[in-house]
């Protein structure tokens, strides 16, 4: 006797659009961890902000001594940090996890966030 399959539970066309979007195969891998892609994420997303709002601003005065350095140090950080949330996404999908549209949501307004500020940052060195 054959043993029965294991009934796969259909993608809606939004989610099958998100896993393409994110080049992921059909279907989830429920095995993998999404809570440790979250929480690396929001660990890279803190450091951001952390340097981004308050390590930055205070050495704001040493910076601009040194010409063109913040902006270019903004990009950086924030092309780290769209690459990590961009990453974390994929995990939630691959997973499969519950949240995945609540985080795809958030992450993707953060995304939003980051790109203008990238269009800030590369004004002045324009």
């Amino acid at each position: 006797m054959s043993s029965p399959a294991i009934a796969q539970k259909a993608d809606s066309p939004l989610d099958a659009f998100m896993r393409r979007l994110l080049r992921l195969p059909a279907g989830g891998d429920p095995g993998r961890v999404a809570e440790k892609a979250f929480g690396t994420s929001l660990l890279i997303s803190t450091v951001r902000c952390l340097l981004t709002y308050v390590l930055l601003p205070l050495l704001k005065p040493v910076i601009d001594l040194s010409g063109g350095v913040g902006p270019v140090l903004g990009l950086v950080i924030g092309s780290v940090s769209a690459t990590a949330i961009i990453f974390s996404m994929r995990r939630f999908w691959r997973a499969d996890h519950r949240l995945r549209w609540a985080y795809t949501v958030l992450g993707g307004g953060i995304l939003v966030l980051l790109a203008i500020q990238a269009v800030g940052d590369i004004a002045p060195l324009i």
